[in-house]
């Protein structure tokens, strides 16, 4: 069988296999976004007890495998009375763990803030808060977009491990294909290029218009 003949024949399973990894990837950093904004945030707390909550939770997270953390939400949990199906336990479980990494930057980009901007705000008598939101935060974003992206990419390769837990991503379909087909080369192959095209082509653009964005409204050249 020819490589365009096999794509021909798998073309359909291996965009329902995208977009299910899209789906998951989507759901994940919505995710990820607010446990990173959330625990960066708590980080920076005034009270020890709420700085103590969010160092255990991000070093737990980054500290153990996503695939035993993945195991755990989808296996252990419903022995506790917790269940979710396969589904949400994938952007669950890789949503949790790419938060952890994301707060570490958040908290890096917010004390990246030169400090005059800080004691400004201060000076115009704005709230904690308001100074949090209006001032420190927009700049933080700033900042941290470049890393953003690349926490991105890899949370999009993490999604391969939910194929794991029988979620039907690409990786799930290029490994049901290479089982009735035996034609490694083309199965994973052909999930590498797309993996490779959802990187490069979607999630990398989007992130550098993003950039983009924020440098305008800074004020700063993209």
């Amino acid at each position: 069988m020819s490589y365009a003949e096999f794509l021909l024949t798998h073309a359909p399973q291996f965009a329902q296999g995208a977009l299910v990894t899209a789906q998951q990837a989507v759901l994940a950093a919505l995710l990820a976004t607010a446990i990173a904004l959330a625990a960066g945030l708590l980080r920076l707390a005034p009270r020890a007890p709420l700085r103590w909550i969010a160092a255990t939770y991000i070093e737990v997270l980054r500290g153990t495998s996503l695939l035993v953390q993945l195991y755990w939400i989808f296996f252990v949990l419903p022995l506790l009375g917790v269940s979710f199906d396969k589904f949400t336990a994938g952007f669950v479980a890789v949503g949790m763990n790419l938060g952890a990494y994301g707060a570490e930057l958040v908290r890096g980009s917010i004390l990246a803030v030169p400090r005059g901007q800080w004691e400004a705000a201060l000076a115009l008598n704005m709230s904690p808060a308001r100074r949090m939101r209006r001032i420190v935060l927009p700049q933080a974003i700033a900042i941290g977009l470049p890393a953003w992206g690349n926490l991105m990419i890899e949370l999009l390769k993490g999604t391969a491990l939910v194929s794991l837990i029988a979620v039907a991503d690409l990786m799930f379909v290029a490994r049901q294909i290479n089982g009735s087909t035996f034609l490694s080369a083309q199965a994973f192959g052909t999930a590498l290029v797309l993996y490779y095209a959802m990187a490069r082509f979607v999630l990398t653009p989007a992130m550098r218009a993003l950039e983009r964005t924020m440098a305008r409204r800074m004020g700063r050249a993209a």
